[in-house]
């Protein structure tokens, strides 16, 4: 009620002091040939006010206070123009836009002609810097992919080198990481959404439980681990879901788009956006349900969002946004191998649930100083749960249904702000750019497990009697300062150069379990640390749109909650585990050739010191445990490459019979530990062994993915191929699976993907497509607790088809 109160009183005072004398700027942008552009960015300089052209390339920039105002018009493959308006004596300003081919330090690398795949981020975007980093960006709008259900395996196929953890058909739960990391909830990332935390703590939890649908994400930015100066000392880098904007071309926008496919799917996406004078808005809501691939995988999820932003002056905009989640997620379990090979559609655990109630609410501003110099403020919060029941036990221990459950409980409350400045200065006669930033970040996890639940089959996170054998309260505080400089020596190179401190104070307390009533306690445990990470960078460019880069950043990973609790299984924790240290290195050569070829070629090395992960061990009865401590060091090396070819653009600039693309994301990694001695009991015999040369788990040596395009006129069809390679769950690189399917190798598999889109009468279209088109049976995970334990198949071939308008 107060925020709405200062917000309405703010309202008032702008309305009387822009009462005096209101007006407005506005236009037609075409191009040569006088055929309206849409989409272009219409923006006063040094303000915050811009906006778009609409599908008749018709602006207007409103609520403006009478003065002299310069109008800069901008789009890639267009040459950038600028006017100079008095609105005391006129409001009118239209352009015609020249093409262009613009540099890569001016405007990020964006799809011309039949190219649609992966762009790259400016050298300075918003408040950051990306110059000589490796990154990438994923249009949504580009792609043919079944965004219905989040199909990562689509989404990221042109991204090279990520690998994707296929058992969760629901498309709430994201598991991606690259380079030997672990995609245990994309947990090695920074993951944001507009530029803000939305996992439960990116210091003490970072497992990524919320994801947006991403028929209303606009874009996905993937910065590499050189983001760790900007971002936070993530090993993997920052993964940000960039949600389209309020319509800021027309009064109001309204989008629906509704999906039926396999196993009962049903998915309808409903969205309104525009703007309003100074007042820009959008909202929109998701259902998604259906019963899944696998027994017992019945999903009801509801995603909503609401997003206000007002222009409280041209120098001035603030805004408000909230997003909401809720799930109720019926999880099938693991299987055993022989179980997999029987039928991997098959669930021995029909009363397993898992739900994640999130909330995420956000206040934002922006203030521009001048042309050169501007700030950004954020606050941020989460209030979440993650909640599940069922029979967490090996799968070959059978499912009582007449048995209590085992009630698992975690509530996250967290509270976050930033604060973020940018400038350009001039030295030399070159313009520079510095950018800096404070973070404040508090996560309380209140942690409750180890529950009598209910013998209930349906999802019921209420106790039948007692309390949680495990009740732990870990509270996180991180505060940070960073700062990162472009320093351009000509036109043509230019060097990076930046430093973060970091401080974290970790506190866990609480109960660790309960034998016949009689508490075991948790020695109070408080971790402080101070650290600093440091990070270079160079960038050459070859030609207008070729560059040459390279950078090298320190990373950092502290010790989080879930690595000092163990699952719901057998597996056991060292007491002594340590924060892991390391830093990533890349070298590569991107760019495009004209409008017919898109490349980036890297070589990338990753060092990761103290890195923790999973090991088997045998006990003294001669039984296998997985033991979770530090493994030493490994390191990941190798190269990604990416390349799309046009090649009907390449020899005639137009065809009756339509274009072709062909795209090719290659990956070979090679994760492998150094040194690190072990001991295992055989037989009553101590063996002593060494990790060295053992390939990192869950690090397939290779992930490629081809794919070909085909577009006339509304109707583009793409088909995708991925091939990846073998991988293990555990660093002693098991090959023979347990009993429990916990461990063992986790084979190479080959999955075909088709989807098609028609787009006509302007406002409408159609979508369809068949995900693994050859029905594949394959796994890319063998879990050791919750949603498992076991081997968790990925879905065979499904089949959707959708409809949808935007007026």
């Amino acid at each position: 009620m107060k925020l709405l109160n200062t917000v309405a009183v703010l309202l008032i005072i702008q309305a009387s002091l822009f009462g005096q004398k209101i007006t407005s700027i506005s236009g037609k942008i075409t191009d040569e040939h006088h055929n309206p552009l849409a989409g272009v960015s219409v923006v006063l300089k040094g303000t915050v006010r811009g906006v778009q052209s609409n599908t008749n390339g018709v602006y207007a920039i409103n609520s403006l206070k009478t003065g002299v105002y310069t109008v800069v018009v901008s789009s890639v493959g267009y040459k950038t123009q600028e006017k100079t308006v008095n609105t005391a004596t006129e409001q009118e300003a239209s352009f015609v836009l020249n093409e262009y081919s613009e540099t890569l330090q001016d405007v990020a690398v964006t799809a011309n002609g039949m190219l649609k795949g992966n762009e790259h981020l400016a050298e300075v975007e918003g408040f950051s810097i990306n110059a000589a980093k490796k990154n990438e960006v994923i249009q949504l709008a580009h792609l043919n992919a079944n965004l219905a259900m989040n199909n990562s395996r689509q989404i990221f196929s042109r991204t090279p080198g990520i690998s994707i953890w296929e058992n969760d058909g629901s498309g709430v739960q994201l598991g991606v990481a690259s380079r030997g990391l672990s995609p245990n909830r994309s947990w090695e990332f920074n993951i944001r959404m507009n530029g803000y935390d939305i996992t439960p703590d990116p210091m003490g939890y970072p497992e990524a439980y919320y994801t947006p649908p991403m028929e209303i994400v606009e874009k996905i930015e993937l910065v590499r681990g050189a983001s760790s100066l900007q971002y936070g000392s993530q090993f993997g880098g920052l993964l940000n879901f960039v949600l389209r904007k309020p319509d800021i071309s027309t009064r109001i926008t309204v989008e629906s788009q509704n999906t039926v496919g396999s196993n009962g799917l049903f998915s309808s996406f409903n969205y309104i956006g525009g703007t309003e004078g100074r007042l820009s808005y959008t909202a929109y809501y998701q259902k998604r349900l259906g019963n899944g691939w696998r027994e017992n995988s019945q999903f009801n999820t509801d995603h909503a969002h609401i997003e206000l932003s007002y222009a409280l002056s041209n120098k001035l905009k603030i805004g408000f946004d909230a997003t909401y989640m809720n799930t109720a997620l019926q999880q099938a379990g693991g299987l055993t191998d022989a179980q997999f090979a029987q039928n991997p559609r098959q669930s021995l655990r029909s009363r397993n649930w898992f739900s994640t109630p999130w909330f995420i609410p956000s206040i934002h501003a922006e203030y521009v100083f001048n042309t050169k110099t501007k700030l950004s403020w954020k606050v941020f919060s989460t209030i979440a749960e993650r909640n599940s029941v069922g029979n967490v036990a090996a799968i070959n221990t059978a499912d009582n249904l007449s048995s209590n459950r085992q009630v698992d409980r975690d509530f996250y409350t967290t509270l976050g702000t930033e604060l973020r400045l940018l400038t350009d200065y001039k030295i030399w006669g070159f313009n520079n750019t510095l950018a800096t930033g404070l973070r404040y970040f508090r996560g309380h996890i209140d942690r409750k497990q180890l529950g009598k639940g209910t013998a209930n089959s349906q999802m019921d996170f209420n106790l039948a009697e007692g309390d949680f054998a495990r009740n732990l309260d870990f509270t996180n505080t991180n505060q940070a300062a960073f700062v990162e400089n472009i320093m351009r020596f000509s036109p043509k190179f230019l060097l990076t150069a930046g430093a973060r401190i970091e401080h974290i104070e970790s506190k866990m307390e609480g109960q660790l379990n309960s034998s016949n009533g009689v508490p075991t306690n948790l020695t109070p445990l408080t971790r402080t640390r101070t650290f600093f990470l440091l990070g270079a960078g160079a960038e050459y460019h070859v030609s207008p749109q070729t560059e040459f880069y390279t950078n090298i950043s320190q990373a950092y990973r502290p010790v989080l909650i879930s690595d000092l609790t163990p699952p719901a299984t057998t597996d056991v924790i060292d007491e002594n585990l340590q924060d892991a240290r390391g830093y990533n290195f890349d070298l590569g050569y991107r760019g495009k050739v004209k409008n017919f070829l898109r490349f980036d070629l890297d070589y990338f090395y990753l060092s990761y010191n103290n890195r923790i992960g999973t090991i088997s061990r045998t006990n003294a009865t001669g039984g296998t445990y997985q033991f979770r401590s530090n493994l030493g060091r490994s390191v990941s090396q190798g190269f990604e490459g990416y390349i799309e070819f046009d090649p009907i653009t390449a020899i005639f600039k137009q065809s009756p019979f339509g274009r072709l693309s062909f795209f090719a994301s290659i990956a070979y990694i090679d994760a492998t530990y150094q040194d690190f001695k072990t001991t295992s009991v055989v037989n009553g015999q101590i063996v002593e062994g060494n990790l060295a040369g053992k390939q990192v788990e869950n690090a397939p040596r290779h992930i490629n993915r081809w794919g070909i395009t085909y577009a006339k006129k509304g109707f583009s069809i793409t088909w995708q191929l991925s091939d990846i390679g073998r991988a293990y769950a555990d660093a002693s690189n098991t090959t023979s699976p347990n009993a429990t399917a916990t461990t063992g190798l986790i084979p190479a598999y080959q999955v075909q993907d088709v989807s098609a889109s028609f787009k006509f009468l302007k406002y409408y279209n159609l979508k369809a497509g068949v995900n693994n088109l050859s029905d594949a049976r394959y796994f890319t995970r063998r879990a050791g607790g919750y949603p498992g334990p076991g081997l968790l198949p990925a879905d065979g071939r499904t089949i959707y088809v959708s409809a949808g308008f935007k007026f």
